[in-house]
């Protein structure tokens, strides 16, 4: 496979992950910032290549030998991402770009490796979960500080913006995933969030708390 190829492979299993319907391909030239014209040939290509179900004006989706390939890229997205911030001390905000590249590298047995002496990552550093050499990943249930009551509490598990923007403006506030929140206050004019963490407590905006994930903590 080319890199451009596996580059739509994993476009098309992002824009389909919480869609179980065929992704339009105007959606995926949005994503891929191409012309639709160009993905309906590339759509063509992976179709012949037997990884994806293309039909003309129904939309693209992935055979199931697309869905592996798809993971394992993701996986090897993840694994890097881990790498470069725990061995080369990389911050969260800069380890996507070059995840990108190291994304396409072919060895299996590389990656195999790296995910021993990772200690089999199960998240990377936005939280977000890292496919087993099967494919097979852990789906934990987390919410949106937006979508929870004051009173509730929760450990920060994960990002929904990974923009370098956002988690600069994160590592400025000292938040950081694995940190325990609670919910003290809620605004009602404008949404912000007043939330307790390990430095104090801190009034968020509701654009912040519509990207922070919380995997919640049960007070019985």
């Amino acid at each position: 496979m080319t890199l451009s190829e596996e580059d739509y492979i994993k476009a098309i299993y992002h824009l389909s992950e919480f869609n179980s319907t065929s992704v339009a391909t105007n959606a995926i030239a949005e994503q891929m910032q191409t012309k639709p014209s160009s993905v309906t040939d590339m759509v063509k290509k992976l179709s012949e290549k037997s990884l994806v179900n293309y039909k003309k004006y129904q939309g693209v989706s992935l055979s199931e030998k697309g869905r592996l390939v798809a993971l394992s890229i993701i996986r090897k997205h993840r694994l890097w991402e881990v790498f470069l911030v725990d061995k080369l001390n990389f911050s969260w905000d800069e380890v996507h770009v070059v995840a990108e590249q190291l994304e396409h590298i072919k060895s299996d047995t590389l990656i195999d490796k790296l995910d021993a002496h990772l200690g089999y990552p199960k998240v990377d550093p936005h939280g977000d979960p890292i496919p087993n050499k099967d494919g097979v990943f852990t789906k934990s249930i987390k919410k949106l500080i937006s979508e929870l009551p004051v009173g509730s509490q929760g450990v920060c598990v994960g990002v929904n913006d990974s923009s370098a923007a956002f988690l600069k403006f994160l590592d400025k506030n000292k938040i950081a995933l694995g940190d325990t929140f609670k919910i003290l206050e809620i605004e009602e004019f404008d949404g912000s969030v007043t939330i307790s963490t390990r430095s104090g407590s801190i009034r968020i905006s509701k654009q912040i708390a519509t990207n922070l994930y919380l995997d919640i903590v049960d007070e019985e």
